[in-house]
């Protein structure tokens, strides 16, 4: 297995993506693909992120987490 194909299956499966059927594609095609799979994951844990943000910081304020007891 190239390197090619080894970066491109190892991006797959790491942007959730699951395996890829390389044969078809040309070697610019496997870097995009790899290199979309990385960026899409990162992207999505950006945004999951930004958006859970307010969540757990109400959940926080909410149940008092983080506050001393004696500050009551």
């Amino acid at each position: 297995m190239s390197w090619v194909d080894a970066f491109v299956n190892a991006a797959m499966l790491l942007g959730g993506m699951g395996p890829v059927k390389t044969t078809d594609l040309s070697e610019a095609g496997k870097l995009f693909a790899g290199l979309y799979a990385l960026y899409a994951g990162l992207a999505f844990i950006a945004v999951m992120g930004i958006m859970l943000t307010p969540v757990v910081h109400r959940l926080l304020h909410r149940f008092h987490w983080g506050e001393d007891r004696d500050a009551r």
